[in-house]
């Protein structure tokens, strides 16, 4: 995985062709990239980050942003109950029960 401004490529390689090509994950829209080498594809990479953001501000558009920090997560009323309990008997609000449960997985 390769990062850049706060975005994220996922690489392959592709033995027939005899190249790597990659995709930034963290966006809607579809950014992707390719070189031959490891120079090529990260250097690719960040062309294509920085082309994504030249052309969303040319359109006046907002570039999507990689995470906002919010999660939205839906689950059965008691399983909701029961980690609300947990988190309630560990002296944490939900928030900080979850994310400390999710940072140990």
């Amino acid at each position: 995985m390769l990062n850049y401004k706060g975005y994220t490529g996922h690489i392959e390689f592709d033995d027939e062709a005899g190249l790597f090509h990659g995709e930034v994950v963290d966006t809607k829209d579809v950014v992707t990239f390719q070189g031959k080498s490891v120079e090529e594809i990260v250097q690719a990479f960040k062309d294509s980050v920085d082309d994504y953001l030249d052309f969303c501000k040319e359109r006046g558009e907002k570039p999507d942003k990689p995470f906002s920090g919010k999660f939205v997560l839906r689950m059965e009323p008691a399983l909701h109950h029961a980690i609300h309990v947990k988190a309630i008997k560990a002296g944490k609000s939900l928030n900080k029960w979850v994310n400390d449960i999710l940072e140990t997985a």
